[in-house]
């Protein structure tokens, strides 16, 4: 017990002191040219700040990009030659306060004070289904209260200078449940579904598969669950149980189908499925989800906005929702009727999961799911694969030649 006083001790002094040097370091003038990217807490080069990092690399060079990365995930990043510091290492420390830009997808750490130069923009990652922020009734996350959440909340998003939005759906959840203005929030798109629009061909997506080891001739099944508020090994950190009989899917679908996993980058246990090899490939520590929704023929998810996304590319959506009565009661709430209204049927057992993809592998069509084509009028009518630009042209607005 003293040991763990004395290192908990140790880590409020280091927190202490970091913080009043980043604070002094914010004051310092800014380097006009210095813009940093973090994806969901330094652990992928994925998502709206890759798009936004793409998109100035290829289009103004005079600016420096650097990744704020935690240290055990720097192999992509060494793999792809992208520059790159270790998040809350002492470089870190004076570089990110440094940094006349930041485009980040979740929060940052709550002792962090943006210097009062710098833009902050907040890209998020995903258009809202369960509830968000002060929207949510009573939290079920370790280490914190409902009261202490929201506060964090509400600090985190005062600093940030633009929000983007995918659709106008968004903007009015995001408002109110981020307590941002509408004149900070860029209702564009999505940059991150750029690629799903402009990259949606058969070459690219056989590439994709070979790089992945994915067999030709086998439709690809995605399955994508989100985490559990109230699963969990220690704050930060969720675990996640399959709830799904691999074995009959695989008795049943082996021939047809193969599986790809992702689970959500909060979770930390890895799911063991050696036994189904050439089966299901568990793809969770793939780089960028958006090569997933590419190359498969199907989504599976839950309560995850990824299908949200993954409407963009108009194909079949079932949700296996088999604690949907906790999640819905007890857990988060939705923001409209989900199980009335969802574009794609939700179902509670392997079973039934079984016979949906069998019907939709009859139908093969998705122009008749009324529910579904209106999800993508609704949801996507932003999304023309010019996202990255508006955001880039709106924030970005002054060059800076070295």
């Amino acid at each position: 017990m003293k040991n763990i006083l004395t290192r908990l001790k140790l880590t409020s002094v280091v927190t202490k002191i970091y913080q009043i040097l980043f604070n002094l370091l914010g004051v310092l003038p800014k380097d006009k040219n210095l813009v940093v990217f973090e994806s969901f807490l330094g652990r992928q080069y994925s998502c709206n700040p890759r798009a936004i990092y793409e998109y100035l690399r290829e289009n103004y060079p005079e600016y420096r990009l650097i990744w704020s990365v935690d240290k055990r995930y720097v192999r992509t990043f060494d793999e792809k030659g992208i520059q790159y510091i270790k998040r809350l290492s002492i470089k870190w420390l004076f570089t990110v306060p440094r940094a006349k830009y930041w485009v980040i997808n979740s929060r940052m750490p709550q002792w962090i004070k943006k210097p009062k130069n710098t833009i902050y923009l907040q890209t998020w990652h995903g258009t809202p289904l369960k509830k968000l922020g002060t929207d949510i009734e009573e939290v079920h996350m370790p280490e914190t209260t409902t009261e202490k959440y929201r506060e964090g909340f509400l600090r985190e998003s005062q600093k940030w200078d633009y929000l983007i939005s995918p659709n106008p759906y968004s903007t009015k959840i995001f408002s109110r449940a981020f307590h941002v203005d509408r004149s900070r929030i860029l209702e564009t798109g999505y940059p991150r579904n750029d690629e799903l629009i402009v990259s949606n061909s058969e070459e690219n997506i056989q590439v994709i598969k070979n790089k992945l080891g994915i067999p030709h001739g086998k439709k690809v099944i995605l399955y994508a669950p989100t985490w559990r508020d109230d699963e969990y090994f220690a704050k930060g950190q969720y675990k996640f149980s399959l709830h799904m009989n691999l074995s009959l899917l695989q008795d049943t679908l082996k021939d047809e189908y193969v599986i790809v996993l992702r689970l959500h980058y909060l979770i930390s246990n890895r799911l063991d499925v050696s036994k189904y090899k050439d089966f299901v490939f568990d793809h969770s520590s793939y780089g960028d989800i958006r090569d997933l929704y590419l190359i498969s023929d199907l989504l599976i998810t839950d309560y995850s906005s990824v299908f949200f996304d993954y409407l963009c590319l108009k194909r079949p959506i079932i949700f296996y929702t088999y604690d949907i009565d906790s999640y819905r009661d007890i857990l988060r709430g939705f923001y409209f009727d989900f199980e009335k209204n969802a574009p794609g049927p939700l179902v509670r057992t392997t079973e039934s999961l079984i016979d949906e993809i069998k019907r939709y592998a009859i139908e093969n069509s998705t122009s008749t799911n009324k529910k579904l084509v209106n999800y993508y009028n609704k949801f996507c009518q932003l999304e023309h694969g010019v996202s990255t630009e508006m955001v880039v042209k709106s924030v970005f607005s002054e060059r800076v030649v070295k």
